[in-house]
């Protein structure tokens, strides 16, 4: 590359930041599909105490290659109720220990090696028509382009070093490091990639641009600013996942303080590293990293409850998070005494159906009143649903492996078909639910009789899974026999309803987008009633 000097350094120091966060994104997401949802497993289920915690929370990062990632999956099972707020700090803390793997990668100076890697990846991903492969083909293009994009960040920020006006910044950020944080939050608050703000770092370092007492403040700067992902993540989430965010901020708020204040031997400290082992300046900046987070875990991690504590007084309100895992199935009852497994499951059944029942609920308040945090509480029923339905039917599958008597077996048959029909209610009130977000997207008004119309179905709707939840839990004929009468009248009113709307928008008082968000919802109101007495003539056979 020609010598183009300051006043064009960035342009290529900006060019070389897409090309690298482009390959970063591009290599987190091959990886997160090679690892499917055992990343989320390994998260529910490793998890039990703070320890645990920490090193699952590496783990998962070093595989993602993204502290941002992790954190927003561990907010989100926060949120979804698979993990307490102590079970989430361990991870956040362990991820910030598991991102430095990938400044350490970047300090292994294999730049010349950037293009043939895209190459290999190019061909992994055009040239074989196995998914696998091709997810492997991404992984290594993204590896790549991240390399390729260092190398251009390189060129842009050398000639930084010769700049009197960059010059004067890094003085000012060596006698007032408080400057170097501010700008290295607010850099990666921009970019909202931690790796990408080292990654820039460990070029500038490099190239002579910034030296080790102004590039550490920095380098705390960015470990705080790569907390806005699980911030924005935790926007209109449950209580307990604003608290999991604001315990990520925090931990990194108080690291970079108690840093800030041991500055000197701190920096005292790297500068002998470097020295003694002869580390290149990009490992340097990985490895001042590197002892950053882990002395900020070791000095934390003891204090995991306190933080907790902290962060719970700091945000107040009642946890609201439902809980996703089964209560009832305990596998030791399948080989014991079958039939005992078959009442665990149905406890269980019972208890998705409540959820169910929940949702709907919600849902019915999200179209009246248009309020976010019901749509919100609507979908982590239904997300919880969906676990449940997983768990149970591996539970009956297990079951079905046992020898049977013959009314143990219509039970088992009878419970696998009445979680289908759950889930399939939890799937129509998500649909019902994403129709009210596109009907307040593109501000669509819907009539004041349509309105009526809606609320008088959704309740014979609620009133009829009511009744069948009922009729299941105390195999009550009456109750059965209630919900086979009212679906009835739930598809008469649907076929009323369709010509009544028709009317209006002849009228001219909706429009044709009101009237497909109207059809499509008491269309999926007709199929939940016919779900409904699916599960009330199950108990009605069982007779």
């Amino acid at each position: 590359m020609s010598d183009f000097g300051p006043a064009r350094a960035p342009v290529y120091v900006f060019r070389g930041l897409g090309i690298f966060l482009f390959g970063l994104k591009y290599m987190s997401d091959g990886l997160t599909k090679i690892a499917g949802d055992r990343l989320r497993e390994l998260l529910d289920r490793f998890t039990s105490n703070p320890v645990k915690g920490v090193i699952t929370g590496i783990v998962v990062t070093v595989l993602l290659q993204s502290s941002s990632s992790t954190t927003v999956l561990t907010v989100g099972l926060v949120n979804a109720g698979f993990m307490t707020l102590r079970q989430a700090i361990g991870v956040i803390m362990g991820a910030n220990v598991g991102t430095t793997a990938t400044a350490f990668i970047i300090g292994i100076d294999i730049t010349e090696y950037a293009l043939p890697i895209i190459f290999i990846g190019t061909f992994f991903i055009f040239f074989f028509k196995n998914r696998k492969a091709n997810n492997y083909g991404q992984v290594i293009f993204g590896f790549g382009a991240l390399f390729l994009g260092l190398s251009v960040m390189g060129d842009g920020v050398s000639p930084l070093a010769d700049s009197p006006a960059f010059e004067d910044l890094t003085i000012s950020m060596s006698d007032n490091p408080l400057l170097g944080v501010i700008i290295g939050t607010a850099f990666t608050v921009i970019v909202q990639s931690s790796t990408a703000a080292i990654g820039l770092l460990q070029q500038l370092y490099d190239t002579g641009a910034i030296g080790l007492n102004a590039a550490l403040p920095v380098l705390f700067g960015d470990n705080i600013g790569t907390t806005i992902t699980a911030v924005l993540a935790s926007i209109g989430a449950s209580v307990a996942a604003k608290r999991a965010a604001l315990s990520h901020v925090l931990f990194n708020l108080i690291g970079a303080v108690i840093i800030l204040i041991l500055l000197q031997p701190f920096s005292v400290f790297i500068a002998y590293l470097e020295e003694a082992f002869n580390l290149g300046p990009p490992m340097t900046i990985a490895v001042a990293h590197g002892s950053y987070n882990i002395a900020n875990l070791l000095i934390q991690v003891s204090f995991i409850g306190v933080l907790a504590t902290i962060v719970t007084k700091l945000i107040p309100g009642k946890d609201t998070e439902i809980d996703y895992k089964a209560k009832h199935l305990d596998t030791s009852f399948i080989q014991r005494a079958p039939s005992i497994a078959l009442g665990q499951a149905r406890a269980e059944v019972l208890r998705m159906a409540n959820y169910a029942q929940q949702g709907l609920h919600e849902v019915n308040k999200y179209i009246k009143n248009h309020q976010r945090k019901n749509a919100e509480r609507a979908t982590q029923y239904e997300e919880a649903i969906n676990n449940l339905d997983h768990e149970i039917t591996s539970y009956l599958m297990q079951i079905s492996n046992r020898s049977l008597s013959p009314e143990n077996s219509y039970v088992h048959t009878m419970l696998f078909d009445t979680v289908r029909d759950i889930e399939r209610i939890g799937d129509h009130f998500e649909n019902i639910m994403e129709l009210v977000d596109y009907q307040m997207r593109n501000k669509v008004n819907i009539s004041e009789d349509a309105k009526e119309d809606l609320d008088e179905m959704v309740s014979l709707t609620l009133h009829t899974l009511q009744d069948a939840i009922y009729a299941l839990e105390h195999q009550d004929m009456e109750a059965a026999k209630a919900t086979e009468k009212q679906e009835a009248e739930i598809d008469r009113m649907e076929r009323k309803l369709r010509r009544k709307h028709i009317m209006r928008m002849n009228d001219g008082r909706c429009s044709g987008s009101a009237g497909v968000i109207f059809v499509d919802i008491i269309s999926n109101l007709e199929r939940i009633g016919d779900h409904s007495v699916n599960i009330a003539q199950a108990v009605l056979s069982e007779q």
